[in-house]
């Protein structure tokens, strides 16, 4: 286990032992003594299976396994949740606890007792409160990682470009992005999502990055499904952060290079055409779109390796073209200010966080303070930048308001 590990470990272990022991002795001080002793124990139990969980995966990376267990990722789910809900439940107490101090503090100035005879019962109804407010993330939770995290949804985008060639007016485009295959317990579910894809008959069908969270053997379950997507006009791939396998150690600079040429080979297996700060020219009966393809280029600390000079050369910029690139930033701090006029741009990585509240009109989650464009559709002039949720998972195994998407896009010049 490296040093980073021990000391995420250890951060995480000191605030959830601060974090129980303070919900412990606040339920103590409000629960009949016979209801705390049966469910006390739930409280350390949680924690407990959320670094079982934790520990497990990294030992399953380190012996070579590298897709999941579903076991586990229920484990670590569900301890994910009891943990968020934990936190909601502190949350009264701790309020009512700074209410208490600062009345005793005013009692010390005016020489009064601070005896309050409605302590008792304000007490209680805190406790109620919270153990109220945690039900909401722990349902939630149990949703988002059995059902949510595969819930897949297909969102239809219509555009319009009047640089669009005639040829290619109502071009049909899928798109779905970070893949993370090493993420999946269900593949049943997986191969039903990427059906989904044919479902809708696609023209051109363009991945935007993570195909795997950091070794290319990830990938190895699903390839036959990847090549079963068609598309006539092609299918197009880029990469993303966590394909560079940068994430984890390997035993050499030999082997994280082997582990590339494994990923790169498998994009073949698949029918992926990658493009690595390439581009591509897609003729139909005499019109010309161009494809345009950039590595990861986002903000510290992820990867720069983008380079949109060398991935344009040789393009006519009086011609459509659609930019591929994983993480938006660089659309944002980077490819808006090109010189070369990307009419779409297509984007991840932001996972809309796997949490969060999407409905007609309105959206929120806690992803979009680090980004400012984080999920959806972004217009500026005549150039356009859609961030997609996402195919998969990580980190937490599942999703809660924020579903799993493929974004289908319909292309007209009016």
């Amino acid at each position: 286990m490296s040093y980073r590990y021990i000391i995420l470990f250890t951060f995480m272990l000191t605030i959830f032992v601060v974090l129980d022991l303070y919900i412990w002795y606040a339920l103590r001080k409000t629960s009949k003594k016979k209801a705390f002793k049966r469910f006390k124990w739930l409280i350390p139990f949680t924690t407990f299976l959320f670094f079982f969980g934790f520990i497990a995966n990294l030992y399953r990376s380190s012996i070579g396994i590298f897709n999941a267990n579903l076991v586990i990722n229920i484990i670590v789910g569900f301890s994910f949740g009891v943990f968020i809900a934990k936190l909601i439940m502190a949350s009264p107490f701790l309020i009512e606890d700074l209410f208490r101090l600062s009345l005793w503090i005013i009692s010390r100035f005016k020489k009064k007792s601070n005896r309050n005879k409605s302590y008792t019962e304000r007490r209680r109804f805190v406790r109620n409160l919270s153990l109220s407010l945690a039900a909401v993330p722990v349902i939630g939770t149990i949703y988002g990682i059995t059902k949510g995290k595969y819930n897949y949804q297909l969102k239809r985008i219509p555009l319009v470009s009047k640089r669009l060639p005639e040829a290619f007016d109502g071009l049909k485009i899928v798109q779905f992005s970070d893949f993370h295959a090493g993420s999946f317990d269900n593949y049943v579910a997986v191969r039903e999502g990427l059906e989904a894809i044919n479902a809708r008959n696609p023209d051109l069908v363009l991945f935007t990055g993570d195909l795997v969270n950091n070794h290319a053997l990830e990938s190895e379950p699903f390839l036959e499904m990847l090549k079963q997507i068609k598309a006539p006009l092609g299918k197009f791939a880029i990469l993303g952060n966590h394909d560079y396998g940068d994430y984890v150690s390997f035993d050499s600079e030999e082997a994280k290079a082997k582990n590339m040429d494994h990923l790169f080979t498998n994009f073949k297996k698949a029918n992926f055409d990658l493009l690595l700060n390439e581009n591509r020219t897609i003729q139909k009966e005499g019109g010309q779109i161009q494809i345009i393809g950039v590595e990861n280029w986002g903000q510290a600390p992820f990867p720069q390796h983008g380079d949109l000079d060398r991935a344009t050369k040789g393009l006519d910029p009086d011609k459509f073209s659609i930019l591929l690139s994983h993480d938006p930033d660089h659309w944002e701090y980077r490819a808006r200010e090109h010189p070369f006029p990307f009419d779409l741009t297509l984007s991840g990585h932001t996972h809309g966080a796997q949490f969060g509240v999407e409905i007609p009109g309105w959206k929120w989650s806690p992803v979009k303070y680090r980004y400012k464009r984080w999920m959806g559709l972004y217009q500026e002039g005549d150039q356009y930048l859609f961030v997609s949720k996402g195919f998969g998972f990580l980190g937490f195994p599942g999703r809660i308001g924020m579903m799993p998407e493929i974004v289908e896009f319909n292309l007209s010049r009016t």
